[in-house]
Formats: C-alpha cells, sequence, structure tokens
C-alpha cells in the first residue's frame, strides 16, 4: 500500500471530506445503537432488578442469623 494517496481527481484532502467520511461511518452505528437501544434497557432493569432482591435476601438471611431470640415468661 503506498504511503501517501491522492484522493479521486487529484485534489488535496480537506477537513471537510475527513468530517464527511466520519459522519458517514458514524451513522451507521448511530442506527445500530438506536435499534438495539429498548433490548439494553430492558436488559439493565432486569439485571438491576436481580441485584435488588439478591441484596434483601441476603441482608434477610444474615439479620435471621444474628437476631438473638428472646424467651420472655410469665411467672
Amino acid at each position: 500500500m503506498p504511503a501517501s494517496r491522492s484522493a479521486p481527481g487529484d485534489r488535496p484532502i480537506t477537513r471537510d471530506d475527513i468530517e464527511a467520511k466520519l459522519r458517514e461511518m458514524a451513522g451507521g452505528v448511530d442506527e445500530q445503537v438506536q435499534a438495539a437501544r429498548p433490548a439494553l434497557l430492558t436488559g439493565a432493569a432486569v439485571g438491576v432488578s436481580a441485584l435488588v432482591v439478591l441484596a434483601y435476601l441476603l441482608g434477610r438471611r444474615r439479620g435471621r442469623r444474628r437476631s438473638a431470640v428472646v424467651e420472655i415468661r410469665r411467672l
């Protein structure tokens, strides 16, 4: 591959050319992100919910192990 390539028409590559190409490349990625967003949000919500339930259950178990049983008798 040659070290330097010229643009079609043998004109120098300008900043506008680079920006246009980057926008063209990013356009496809943006569409894919927009298409995948609902699935990602659903997965994140399910994951957070699972973590909350797990933390609740582990805390409940730990609380049962640490709590003392007090027996009250009437005389």
